[in-house]
């Protein structure tokens, strides 16, 4: 079965109707959904989920400690190794195994989140395809190479 890698930043919590059109489309193939547990974009996606009770989604927690999983789905404990104890590398750890896990990414990005930033490059690294939603266009991007990343990073604005 496909799985996506789904993720994006903290400061993204709402959906608009086009990403929702895609994660539909994602549910009528009845992918297997990747998705961490913090607020913000991973918030919203369970949300999403959820509320139309899909059942094909995996919650990756770095060292099983769940901060969010709306839908009560299995639980993807990522071990964390000892001497990281807290902040951006320690939940890198658990979205660079969802990015190893998964077949596809979808990321949604708003041209500032090195979370985000870092979990592209983590699936283009293992050969994988990552479609993207640019908040700075409203639209959508497919990246398969370093060259296209780097061609969206010309709209940061930060």
């Amino acid at each position: 079965m496909i799985k996506i890698f789904i993720a994006g930043p903290r400061a993204i919590s709402r959906l608009n109707q086009a990403v929702q059109d895609r994660l539909h489309g994602i549910c009528e193939k009845g992918y297997i959904v990747l998705v961490g547990d913090a607020n913000g974009v991973d918030k919203a996606i369970q949300k999403y989920f959820s509320a139309i009770q899909y059942a094909h989604v995996i919650v990756y927690a770095s060292n099983g400690k769940v901060r969010n999983n709306l839908g009560h789905w299995p639980v993807e404990a990522v071990k964390v190794p000892d001497e990281i104890k807290r902040g951006f590398d320690f939940y890198a750890v658990k979205d660079k195994a969802m990015a190893a896990d998964a077949d596809y990414g979808f990321m949604l990005w708003n041209g500032e989140s090195r979370g985000t930033h870092t979990n592209i490059i983590n699936l283009l690294k293992g050969g994988k395809k990552v479609l993207v939603y640019f908040t700075p266009l409203n639209d959508f991007v497919q990246i398969s190479t370093f060259e296209q990343l780097e061609s969206l990073t010309i709209y940061n604005i930060s």
